[in-house]
């Protein structure tokens, strides 16, 4: 296991990402809005999610340069989207939002943690 990203562009894709995630999430589009609301996520605590997501896009972009941050962050996220899946599942909202995004995102996560750190 390395503890310095490479190949880096994953690392950058997935920053990417989540800096996308947090300015969607900051005044919530439809989607992620109802996403919140089927776990039963509660509204007043809708505005935390813009800055973990800052957070975790300046944590990978850091991560390249600082040694074990990238994969710290990379570990936070993982650990982030597994409870996504798991309030999912438990609010019984077995749609698109737990297939397609928290999912997804799951696999992506694992993916560059993989392929950038530790293959």
């Amino acid at each position: 296991m390395s503890l310095v990203a490479d190949p880096v562009w994953p690392v950058v894709v997935l920053a990417l990402i989540q800096l996308v995630d947090a300015a969607i999430s900051f005044k919530p589009v439809a989607f992620v809005a109802a996403c919140f609301e089927d776990v039963g996520f509660p509204r007043r605590w809708w505005w935390i999610f813009t800055p973990i997501k800052l957070a975790a896009a300046a944590g990978l972009i850091a991560g390249i340069w600082v040694p074990s941050l990238g994969v710290i962050t990379c570990a936070a996220l993982i650990a982030y989207f597994v409870v996504a899946i798991i309030m999912h599942v438990a609010a019984r909202d077995l749609g698109r939002t737990l297939f397609l995004n928290a999912t997804g995102m799951l696999v992506i996560c694992v993916a560059t943690l993989l392929w950038s750190f530790v293959l």
